[in-house]
C-alpha cells in the first residue's frame, strides 16, 4: 500500500526498484506489473474479501454497493474501477477562452464549449492525484482540463459552474494526464483515450504541504512543481462528487466517461496563497504557459477520498437518457 511517489526509487516503468514483477499483455502492449499485486492477479476485478483482508482497517462499505461488470475496452476489464484510499490537491485557475476553444478538437466543440466566467476567460484545472491503492496497484498522476458545460445542456458561464458546484457533477475536456506507471498509462490510452504519458511524478509531504514535481519524460528534469497546503478546518462527512469528460474513442466517435468519488476528508479555500504552481522550461510548462493563466478561483485539498471510475460509453447514450 505504499505509493510509487519517490522518481529515485522507481524503474523507469514507475515500479519499485528491485521489485518482483511480471509483464502481461494489454492490447498488444507488454506492461511490466508487480508480481502477484491486485492486478497482475485479479485485472482489475478483486474480490473486497481480499481487500480487507489485506487492509483490515478500511471501510469498504461504499463499494459494496457497487456492482462491476465485465467490459471491452480494447481490452478486457471491468468497470467500475476502483480506488480505495487515495488523495488529491486541486487549483482552478482562469484561462485564456480562445486558447482553450482552439484546444478541443471541432467535434467535441459542438458538443461542449468552455465556461466563460467574464469576458475572454475560461477556466481549468490543475490537479495532482496520489492513488495508494486501487485495483491498478498504485501510481501518481496529475490532470489538466478544461471545465466544460454538460453535453446537451446550455452553457451559461458562471450560472452553469454554480449550478454544476451545487450539484457536484462537474464536466470537463482533458488536456493532459501524466502518469507514473507504464499499467496506468496503457490502461488510460487504450482504454480511455486519455493523453496520457508515463513520466517521473514525485509527491512530497511537509507539515503544512504537499507537492507534486513533474518530471519531463524528455530532460528527465524537473519541469513543474505544484506546491499545495495542508487546510485546517476538514470536513469529516462523506461527500459524493461526479467528474465527467467528453471525448473522442480511437475511431473518432464522441464518447463521454466519469468517476465517482466519495470524499471522507476534504476542504477548500479560495486564498490565492493556497496553491503555487511553479513551470520550468519542458514541454507541459510550454504548454501551461499557452494557456495564459490567471488568479486562482479554487483551491481543494481531499486528502482522503475513494473513486470509482466507469469505462467509456458512447456520447449518445447520455443524450438518451441511459
Amino acid at each position: 500500500m505504499t505509493p510509487l511517489a519517490n522518481a529515485a526509487l522507481a524503474d523507469a516503468n514507475g515500479l519499485p526498484k528491485h521489485a518482483d514483477t511480471t509483464v502481461i499483455d494489454i492490447a498488444g502492449h507488454p506492461v511490466p506489473v508487480l508480481k502477484g499485486g491486485l492486478y497482475d492477479r485479479y485485472r482489475s476485478n478483486p474480490p473486497l474479501s481480499v481487500i480487507q483482508a489485506q487492509a483490515p482497517g478500511m471501510d469498504l462499505s461504499w463499494f459494496k454497493g457497487l456492482e462491476k461488470t465485465k467490459v471491452d475496452m480494447g481490452f478486457e476489464s471491468y468497470s467500475p474501477n476502483f480506488y480505495y484510499q487515495n488523495s488529491r490537491v486541486t487549483a482552478v485557475y482562469t484561462a485564456d477562452l480562445e486558447r482553450l476553444r482552439a484546444l478541443i478538437p471541432a467535434q467535441v466543440l459542438e458538443q461542449v464549449q468552455p465556461l466563460q466566467v467574464w469576458p475572454g476567460r475560461g477556466l481549468v484545472a490543475f490537479t495532482a492525484y496520489t492513488y495508494d491503492y486501487c485495483d491498478n496497484d498504485s501510481y501518481n498522476e496529475i490532470t489538466l482540463s478544461i471545465i466544460t458545460n454538460k453535453p446537451g445542456k446550455a452553457n451559461l458561464g458562471p450560472f452553469t459552474l454554480i449550478g454544476q458546484s451545487l450539484s457536484k457533477d462537474f464536466w470537463g475536456y482533458v488536456l493532459k494526464l501524466p502518469v507514473n506507471t507504464e499499467l496506468a498509462r496503457v490502461r488510460g490510452v487504450v482504454g480511455y483515450t486519455l493523453p496520457k504519458w508515463l513520466t517521473d511524478i514525485n509527491r512530497r509531504e511537509e507539515a503544512a504541504t504537499v507537492s507534486y514535481d513533474l518530471f519531463d519524460d524528455q530532460t528527465g528534469k524537473v519541469d513543474v512543481t505544484f506546491k499545495a497546503k495542508k487546510l485546517d478546518g476538514l470536513s469529516h462527512e462523506a461527500d459524493l462528487v461526479t467528474n465527467s469528460f467528453t471525448n473522442l474513442d480511437h475511431d473518432g466517435q464522441l464518447t463521454y466517461g466519469y468517476a465517482t468519488s466519495r470524499q471522507t476528508r476534504h476542504a477548500s479555500s479560495m486564498s490565492a496563497d493556497s496553491a503555487e504552481l511553479v513551470l520550468g522550461e519542458g514541454s507541459l510548462s510550454t504548454y501551461i504557459r499557452s494557456l495564459k493563466l490567471g488568479k486562482l478561483v479554487k483551491y481543494e485539498y481531499v486528502p482522503e477520498f475513494q473513486s470509482a471510475l466507469y469505462a467509456p460509453k458512447p456520447l449518445a447514450a447520455l443524450n438518451a437518457g441511459k
